[in-house]
């Protein structure tokens, strides 16, 4: 028998420690487990002289004390140290599959182990890797996730303190896990919806290159060689613009890369960030869909937040770290200082003058009742199809757009096609 001293967490969260003798590491691990405890730490005492194995001596450290992760299969695992970097669709995945796992009755580092034990490689068993470990050393969930990974950003770390500050950190993960759902679907149907005049966009662009550098000069070639020929003015005003760009075709080039390249440096200038989100938040054809995605990320945030029991103040302050159209900041900056100043929150709204009066309204009517958390998820309802109808609208004024100047570009190359078809065959018979 040898002693074991272990650290390890009661059922209501505080830390205790202890000795016990046991033949082995499993056998204080089921000894803990019958008590009730959750193991954080246990290590055999070493006494001073004695000779053990190799790996005895290897695990004798700092004061005569060893001590080892309990999971066997990862104590010899190499983790890096750098930080995890994950895709949204995977922290998505990651803070679904942990809520499940917490509501079904798992403690935190059993579930986390869980998730580590995945057959797979890759960032998710890496982080469940390292953020049980630091979990397992004493580490709040919150602070483990921050450390390990900067992909979850400072909105969700906050929820999981508060979850863990109240004992419900599983229904936060599982709010959480629905929010980031529906942010990532609203941010896949914008990124779906610009797809296909992207693509009309970009084959209009080769379809001109191709009739101005190519067909339309050889056309021009066959009337200009036969006896009597004249040429279309249309088809010499082409003519020289194909001339232009075979000559300078390199400058035009570098001249476009340099325009992208200076604007992407004025874009990137941090100086510059507040007047490019508010142009976005301000131009005609988008800002529909600009503002309605921000209403809809605002409400689902705030109805989150203060569903999860966060004050409201406290709340807004998140949702402003969360924002990252600065010209939205700093319109809820406002709304924040003015709240902390004790006016209403839907008065701070209207005075704020970014947000519809429907949206107001809605929160007006969850101040009088009582209930602002479920006012502010039906209002986020509501702006969601209104994101949609948003999205519809766009693409009903771009694809006509888009295909009018097709029809134009297409139109005026078939004419001047068929206007130098027609012209040979009138010279070769007028030779005749």
């Amino acid at each position: 028998m040898a002693n074991f001293s272990y650290k390890a967490l009661q059922k209501d969260g505080s830390l205790t420690k202890g000795q016990i003798k046991a033949s082995d590491r499993g056998e204080v691990m089921r000894s803990l487990e019958r008590q009730g405890f959750q193991p954080v730490k246990v290590w055999e005492e070493v006494v001073s002289g004695t000779v053990g194995s190799s790996s005895d001596k290897q695990e004798s450290k700092e004061g005569g004390k060893s001590f080892a992760w309990f999971s066997k299969p990862h104590s010899n695992k190499k983790v890096s140290e750098g930080p995890v970097k994950l895709k949204k669709a995977q922290v998505v995945l990651f803070t679904e599959e942990l809520s499940d796992m917490l509501e079904a009755g798992l403690q935190l580092e059993p579930a986390l182990k869980a998730m580590e034990s995945r057959s797979e490689l890759g960032p998710l068993k890496e982080l469940a890797t390292r953020v049980r470990q630091l979990v397992r050393d004493g580490m709040s969930f919150s602070h483990a996730i921050a450390r390990v990974s900067p992909s979850f950003g400072g909105l969700y770390c906050s929820l999981a303190h508060a979850g863990e500050a109240a004992g419900a950190l599983d229904v936060i993960l599982a709010r959480q896990a629905e929010y980031l759902k529906n942010l990532h679907e609203m941010q896949g149907r914008i990124t779906t919806a610009l797809i296909y005049p992207a693509f009309l966009v970009v084959t209009a662009i080769i379809v001109a290159v191709i009739f101005v550098t190519s067909l339309i000069p050889e056309l021009i070639n066959i009337v200009a060689s036969s006896p009597g020929a004249e040429v279309p003015a249309m088809a010499n005003v082409l003519m020289g613009f194909s001339s232009f760009v075979k000559q300078w075709w390199v400058v035009m080039l570098l001249f476009i890369l340099a325009c992208v390249f200076l604007f992407k440096a004025w874009r990137d200038n941090e100086a510059n960030h507040p007047k490019w989100d508010e142009i976005k938040a301000t131009f005609p054809l988008v800002k529909g869909v600009v503002r309605s995605r921000f209403y809809v990320q605002f409400l689902e945030t705030m109805s989150n937040l203060t569903g999860n029991g966060l004050t409201l103040v406290r709340a807004l302050e998140l949702t402003c770290e969360a924002t990252p159209n600065l010209f939205f900041k700093q319109k809820l900056e406002e709304v924040l200082k003015e709240v902390g100043d004790g006016r209403s929150f839907s008065r701070s709204l209207v005075r704020c003058g970014i947000f519809p009066s429907l949206l107001t309204d809605m929160v007006a009517v969850g101040e009088q009742i009582g209930d602002l958390s479920k006012s502010l998820r039906r209002a986020a309802e509501r702006f969601d199809k209104e994101l949609n109808k948003a999205l519809q609208r766009v693409m009903a004024f771009i694809m006509p757009v888009i295909l009018f100047l097709m029809a134009i570009l297409v139109g005026t190359m078939l004419w001047l096609m068929v206007s130098a078809l027609f012209q040979t065959m009138e010279n070769l018979g007028g030779v005749r």
